[in-house]
């Protein structure tokens, strides 16, 4: 069985919420699953997933939340060369900038981006939790 992780921060429970719709697509696909907040999850856990999804809100001038999320990802990136991953998050105004940035960062650690990026204005509405359903699908 494969074995993913959905690793996530969230400030207002957007981003939670759709975390949580990304665990239940994965584990509706079979694959085992841990849902991970972001202060928790560090590099030597990487290789014990065969894919992971990252989660994060849009913060400041969008940019990845800086207090969990950021020194977490930064921590991790020398980790994801041919590593199955995705992202997702939420934001409250802008055009997703933060999530086009994230993704060239991802794609210059080497990672490979196993679904199209989901995001969301505030909390995801249905289309958006069967984005995120599809997406956790997707990881493996």
């Amino acid at each position: 069985m494969s074995k993913v992780a959905v690793v996530y921060g969230s400030g207002t429970g957007n981003t939670e919420a759709m975390a949580n719709a990304v665990a239940e697509g994965a584990k509706e696909k079979g694959y085992d699953v841990d849902l991970i907040q972001a202060g928790e999850f560090t590099s030597d856990m990487v290789p014990n997933y065969d894919g992971i999804a990252f989660g994060c809100p849009a913060m400041g001038a969008e940019e990845l939340e800086d207090s969990e999320v950021e020194p977490m990802f930064s921590s991790v990136e020398g980790d994801l060369k041919d590593k199955r991953i995705a992202l997702f998050g939420s934001y409250g105004w802008g055009d997703g900038e933060w999530m086009r940035t994230w993704e060239d960062r991802a794609k210059q650690d080497g990672a490979v981006l196993a679904h199209d990026s989901v995001i969301c204005q505030d909390a995801p509405d249905a289309d958006a939790e069967a984005s995120c359903k599809e997406l956790g699908a997707s990881l493996v």
